[in-house]
C-alpha cells in the first residue's frame, strides 16, 4: 500500500481535547466568549478575555461577510411500535401532509418498511430505503397539521452529539444568529453566535462594510473523514444563494483590495466557491472541500470557533493558516482554559 504524504493524512490533524472543555452551555452574553487571534504572517497569539474586543482589528473599508441562515427544529424523537425509541436527524425541513427525505436515524434493529409514531400520535415516520453511514430516505407523514408547522412543535433544536444533554428553552435562542433569516439549516453556522446587533452596529460605525450570503448547512459540514488520505474525502452538496447586491460588493472589495473578512467555514466555503466564478451573484449548490493545498482567492481573515479533531472545518482552517500554528494555537488554548466547538469561544485568523 502506497504511504500517505504527512500533509495528507488524516492524522497528522489529531490533537487531545479534555471533555471538561467543550462548552455544554453558551455564555451569558454572545460577545463574553473569549477570543484568540492567529496572526498568519508573525505566528503571534493574542488572548483576549471578551470576544467584543474583536472590533480593534477591523479597519475602515473591511468587508464582513455572514451567512443568514436560520435553523430549523430538526431532531425527532420517535418510537417504534415495541416502544423502542428513534432519534431521526431531518436533513430538509418538511412541508406539506406527506415529505420525503433524507435522515440520520438512530436506534436498534431498524429497517425498511419500519413505522415510527411520534408520542403525540400525529406524525409518522416511515423508513423507506436504508443507504449508508445510518442514513435512511424517510417519509414523513401528518393528517391533522401542515409538516411545516408541526415540526415546530415536536421537533428540536438539533444540537451536536458532542454537547451531552437535551435540548433546553435557552438553546431555541441561542444555538441561532442574532441575524439568521433564511431557513433551512440543520446546524448552525456557530461563528456568528459571538456577534450581537450591538457589536456589529460598532463595526458598522468604524466603516466595515457588512454582506450576507446564504448557505443552509447540512451533514456534509460535519460529517466525518471516513478515508485517511484526506484528498478522498468529499463533501455534500449544500444549498447556496448570494445576492446580486452581495456579489457586487464583494467584486467591489477584490478589485480596491480591501479585506474580506468571512465569519465561519460556511461563509468560507461560499466565498472561495464564488471567486471560482467571479463572485458572480449565484443560487444553487456548493461542494467545495478546502484542505491542505487550497489557493484561497477571496478571504482576508476569518473568524472561527475552534473546530473537531480530524474533521473537515479543522482541515480547513489548517488550509489557511497552517497545520503547525493552527495546532499551536489550539494547544495554547487547551492549557488557559478555552471553551470548545458550537458554544465555545472564538479564533479571529487574520
Amino acid at each position: 500500500m502506497p504511504q500517505i504524504p504527512q500533509e495528507y493524512d488524516l492524522n497528522f490533524y489529531d490533537y487531545q481535547l479534555p471533555e471538561e472543555l467543550i462548552a455544554y452551555f453558551p455564555p451569558e452574553k454572545r460577545t463574553e466568549s473569549r477570543l484568540l487571534v492567529i496572526n498568519r504572517k508573525t505566528g503571534e497569539l493574542f488572548f483576549h478575555d471578551q470576544f467584543s474586543e474583536i472590533e480593534t482589528y477591523f479597519h475602515r473599508g473591511d468587508l464582513l461577510v455572514l451567512n443568514d441562515t436560520k435553523v430549523f427544529p430538526a431532531r425527532l424523537k420517535v418510537k417504534k411500535k415495541t416502544g423502542g425509541e428513534v432519534e431521526i436527524l431531518l436533513f430538509k425541513k418538511p412541508v406539506g401532509y406527506q415529505f420525503e427525505t433524507i435522515a440520520l436515524v438512530k436506534g436498534k434493529r431498524l429497517r425498511p418498511g419500519l413505522e415510527l409514531l411520534h408520542e403525540s400520535k400525529i406524525l409518522k415516520v416511515i423508513l423507506l430505503e436504508s443507504l449508508e453511514g445510518g442514513k435512511f430516505k424517510v417519509l414523513l407523514e401528518s393528517k391533522e397539521s401542515p409538516l411545516e408547522d408541526l415540526i415546530y412543535k415536536l421537533g428540536l433544536v438539533p444540537l451536536p452529539p458532542y454537547i451531552k444533554r437535551e435540548p433546553e428553552k435557552i438553546d431555541i435562542e441561542r444555538y441561532q444568529t442574532v441575524f439568521a433569516k433564511k431557513e433551512g439549516s440543520i446546524a448552525a453556522p456557530t461563528a456568528g453566535f459571538h456577534f450581537d446587533e450591538a457589536l456589529l452596529e460598532t463595526l458598522k460605525q468604524k466603516g466595515v462594510e457588512i454582506a450576507f450570503i446564504t448557505l443552509h448547512v447540512g451533514y456534509g459540514t460535519f460529517a466525518p473523514i471516513k478515508h485517511r488520505d484526506i484528498r478522498l474525502h468529499r463533501v455534500e452538496e449544500e444549498y447556496v444563494t448570494v445576492s446580486v447586491e452581495t456579489a457586487k460588493l464583494l467584486k467591489e472589495a477584490k478589485d480596491q483590495g480591501r479585506r474580506i473578512i468571512a465569519v465561519g467555514t460556511t461563509a468560507t466555503r461560499t466565498l472561495e466557491f464564488l471567486a471560482r466564478r467571479n463572485f458572480e451573484p449565484y443560487e444553487g449548490l456548493c461542494d467545495l472541500y478546502i484542505y491542505p493545498g487550497f489557493e484561497f482567492q477571496a478571504i482576508s481573515a476569518l473568524v472561527t470557533n475552534f473546530h473537531l479533531p480530524k474533521s473537515s472545518l479543522l482541515l480547513l482552517v489548517c488550509a489557511f493558516a497552517g497545520r503547525d500554528l493552527i495546532l499551536k494555537a489550539y494547544n495554547e488554548a487547551i492549557k488557559r482554559r478555552y471553551r470548545f466547538f458550537s458554544y465555545g469561544d472564538a479564533t479571529f485568523i487574520l
